[in-house]
C-alpha cells in the first residue's frame, strides 16, 4: 500500500495545528503536567538562557514547514503565509486572559521567528528546485 506524501504531510499538518492550539489555549502547561504532573513546569527542548521561546520558535518551524509544503503549489500559499503568521500572534496574545499562562514578547517573538524561517526555507527551496 502506497502513502501518497502529500496527504500524509496535510493530515500531520492540521493534527499539529489542532494539537498546538489547544497546548496553547489550555490554561497552565499541558506538557508539563503529562511529563512531570506539573501544570505550572514548562518543557525546555533546548535548555538556553532566554528560556522557552527557542521552543515557540521551533513549533511555529514545524508548523510553517508542514503547512506551506501542502500549499506550495496553489494559490492558497500567501494565505496560508498570513493565517500562520496571525496565528503566531494571535495565540500568544491569548495569554493576557487565559488563567496560569503570561504574555511574554520573547515567545511571541520565537513564534514569528520560527514562522518566518519556515516561509524562507519554503520559498528557497521552490527557487531551488526551479533552478534545477
Amino acid at each position: 500500500m502506497k502513502i501518497n506524501f502529500l496527504k500524509l504531510t496535510k493530515y500531520t499538518y492540521y493534527f499539529s495545528l489542532i494539537l498546538i492550539i489547544v497546548i496553547y489555549l489550555f490554561p497552565g502547561s499541558l506538557i508539563g503536567y503529562l511529563l512531570y504532573g506539573d501544570l505550572g513546569k514548562q518543557l525546555d527542548l533546548i535548555p538556553n538562557p532566554i528560556g522557552t521561546s527557542i521552543n515557540h520558535a521551533l513549533a511555529f518551524l514545524y508548523l510553517s514547514i508542514l503547512g506551506l509544503i501542502i500549499h506550495l503549489k496553489n494559490k492558497s500559499f500567501f494565505k496560508t503565509i498570513i493565517f500562520l503568521i496571525s496565528l503566531s500572534i494571535i495565540l500568544e496574545l491569548f495569554h493576557y486572559f487565559i488563567p496560569n499562562r503570561s504574555f511574554e514578547f520573547l515567545d511571541l517573538f520565537g513564534n514569528l521567528i520560527g514562522t518566518l524561517v519556515g516561509v524562507f526555507i519554503a520559498i528557497l527551496n521552490e527557487k531551488f528546485k526551479k533552478k534545477n
